[in-house]
């Protein structure tokens, strides 16, 4: 499928360990990744318990789960958070390691062109 980033796209998760992610619906004025992806569509995501930390691109299976494709950066080292009970907040992001930006002199470099 496609892949896919969306703006104000949050939801909650009460996913423990390692595996996919189960949303648990939007947070108060924002929408869910249903309302913006597909079934098979990939995206960027973050997550966070206000603690630790995650983004990396995700395969969504709908109606509520996101699937880790990669990890692209963390806090346990770049590496998947095994995750411990409670709410975290998952949202859609554009991770800046694959944002492509003009410089401070006009100039666009695009890596592995």
């Amino acid at each position: 499928m496609a892949l896919i980033v969306a703006d104000r796209v949050k939801e909650t998760t009460n996913t423990t360990g390692t595996g996919a992610y189960t949303l648990g619906g939007a947070t108060v004025g924002f929408g869910t990744f249903i309302s913006s992806l597909s079934d098979g569509d990939t995206t960027y995501y973050a997550v966070t318990d206000d603690v630790f930390w995650e983004v990396g691109l995700a395969t969504f299976t709908a109606p509520t789960t996101l699937v880790r494709t990669t990890i692209l950066s963390s806090s346990n080292s770049g590496s998947a958070v095994n995750w411990g009970a409670g709410t975290k907040q998952i949202f859609i992001t554009y991770p800046s390691e694959k944002a492509v930006y003009e410089d401070a002199s006009g100039n666009v470099d695009v890596p592995n062109n």
